[in-house]
């Protein structure tokens, strides 16, 4: 007799084959034996017939917009907006302090802090470049110490949240040099050789420079910007060290992207992208200076100018889509219930935060009308955000016969009236395949746009060339190194690309699809079909502290040159 795990395994190859994933899948689901497990087990209340119709409707709508042709017409869309946004739009695409990428030679112990929503994270982090220590060994991090940021710890107001960060700061910093870690003598700098720091921090600020921003609302249920509205970050954490007689310069600061970029490119040349897909999402770029708006920049000295061909751009990558994002039914009841509907539209197609919900409405929807799980929604899925994205994944991950774990994960977290079936399970586990092979299709699309866009203005910023003065043209050399890069790397963090099962494998197939598709154009349009570089997605572990130090290693070496 055949087996759930053949009939699946047969499902997914007819999808490798452009057949029908739904198709196949319920040919089992139908079957007699089924129908009787359905009508014992539920009253007869299931439909899979019914069932069949709709879940062959969600993957019709949540499969046709990324169908090669489809989707590469999307990321064209994005490139659009991106180039627009370079120019004229002050809440993305914007300009960080960072022109320097590591060439892998740079060398020393840095301390690294990281600052995020659940966890404050304190590392001294020791580079001993590329040739010494080859990739996996080129960098280490010495020492590291993880500080939770529970409800009491938020609730801190003002200076008084970084009086106890300060704290947990100098706590590391005493341990390392009791352990042999750091040099006992020094471990708290001094007001003459302070200790420079580099920062991960992971909430708004407006960067003034590359140590330095001014605080805003953290969110997230943080009191720390209350009464520090508008003072630079950099001081504040400066000022609460001193408190501690810790003597510190925070030297750095960077977001997760742009420390995703950075902590792979130290090890891997090659890498231009950095991308953060958890709960959020969002990609940083090392992208020409000439494509960005110069007010963008802020105030700057020339002397910034004259050496910055190239700069880490945080794309806020959310923000983008805005009228041609492939809306279905479910994804207009999420946005009417969202108090930000216009704020972040590419964020709620592809985050952590966003499959889950979306998995759960197309779920309900199912319920009511084909009575999936006994036609019963379970009381704990009844609000919005209650069907977890980590328990999808738990669902995805079960390779059982028939699927106990996965039974057992989701009875035991949403209890119902209605005992669920492997038939319910399987149906969930469809619905949940076509939404986050949509979001993975959905971010390999702003990838590909963006690689398009770095190389369009690279080639454009070169088209005068002829006719212009080298003098007038002073980045010519870099430019020409940053197109024949060949393969490109994307250092990537982040638990749904991390973790998910089969995400990152979907989202690489979708960016080798749109090279594909791309090619294809160009031979059909008569254009000159050429090998171009591939986009390569590449985990970035510890990215946020590693980054950090990097950052520091860049500034260090400049100063130096």
């Amino acid at each position: 007799m055949t087996s759930l795990r053949d009939i699946i395994i047969a499902a997914f190859k007819s999808l490798t084959r452009g057949k029908s994933f739904i198709r196949a899948l319920l040919a089992f689901w139908i079957s007699p034996n089924v129908i009787k497990e359905c009508q014992e087990s539920n009253d007869g209340s299931s439909s899979p017939r019914l069932l069949e119709d709709f879940l062959l409707e969600v993957e019709h709508l949540l499969s046709q917009p990324i169908e090669p042709a489809a989707l590469l017409g999307f990321s064209g869309n994005l490139k659009k907006q991106f180039r627009q946004r370079l120019w004229s739009n002050r809440a993305c695409m914007l300009p960080s302090y960072n022109y320097q990428l590591p060439n892998g030679s740079e060398q020393g112990r840095y301390l690294s802090v990281d600052v995020g929503g659940s966890t404050l994270r304190v590392a001294l982090v020791e580079l001993k470049g590329l040739e010494e220590g080859g990739y996996d060994g080129c960098s280490r991090i010495v020492r590291i110490d993880n500080f939770r940021i529970d409800v009491g710890v938020k609730a801190l107001v003002g200076r008084a949240f970084f009086d106890w960060m300060a704290a947990r700061i100098l706590e590391t910093l005493k341990s390392a040099s009791e352990g042999g870690q750091n040099n006992k003598e020094e471990f708290n700098g001094s007001p003459q050789a302070p200790i420079p720091m580099g920062l991960a921090w992971s909430f708004p600020i407006e960067q003034t420079s590359l140590k330095g921003g001014l605080l805003q609302n953290m969110g997230k249920g943080f009191l720390a910007a209350d009464g520090l509205l508008g003072q630079d970050l950099g001081e504040i954490v400066k000022q609460a060290c001193s408190g501690h007689n810790l003597h510190v310069e925070v030297a750095a600061i960077i977001n997760d992207s742009s420390a995703a970029l950075l902590s792979e490119s130290y090890r891997r040349p090659s890498t231009r992208f950095g991308l953060i897909l958890g709960t959020g999402f969002n990609i940083a770029a090392y992208m020409p200076v000439t494509t960005i708006e110069r007010p963008k920049f802020g105030v700057r000295p020339a002397s910034w100018f004259e050496k910055a061909s190239h700069v880490i751009v945080n794309t806020e990558m959310g923000m983008f889509g805005q009228g041609f994002l492939p809306m279905t039914r479910w994804d207009e009841q999420l946005k009417a219930a969202h108090p930000k509907p216009e704020f972040q539209p590419l964020e709620h197609f592809v985050a952590g935060l966003y499959i889950g919900e979306l998995a759960r409405l197309i779920m309900i929807d199912a319920i009511e009308t084909t009575g999936l799980f006994g036609g019963v929604v379970p009381p704990s899925l009844v609000g919005p955000y209650t069907l977890e994205t980590e328990t999808l994944s738990i669902l995805e991950s079960d390779d059982s016969v028939n699927l106990e774990n996965a039974l057992a994960a989701f009875t035991s977290r949403h209890p119902s009236s209605q005992k669920p079936i492997v038939s319910d399970i399987l149906a969930l586990r469809t619905i949940s395949k076509l939404v986050t092979r949509r979001s993975a299709a959905l971010v390999a699309a702003a990838l590909y746009g963006l690689w398009e866009l770095k190389r369009e203005t690279e080639n454009e910023y070169l088209e005068p060339q002829e006719t212009v003065k080298s003098t007038d043209m002073p980045f010519a050399q870099e430019t020409r190194a940053e197109l024949d890069l060949g393969r490109v790397v994307v250092g990537f963090n982040g638990s749904v690309i991390e973790q998910y099962p089969g995400y990152r494998t979907n989202c690489q197939i979708y960016i080798d699809a749109l090279f594909k598709r791309s090619q294809e154009q160009l031979s059909q349009g008569g254009g000159l079909s050429r090998e171009e570089a591939l986009i390569e997605l590449v985990p970035a572990k510890e990215s946020s502290l590693l980054g950090a130090a990097v950052a520091l290693a860049c500034l260090e070496r400049g100063k130096a040159n």
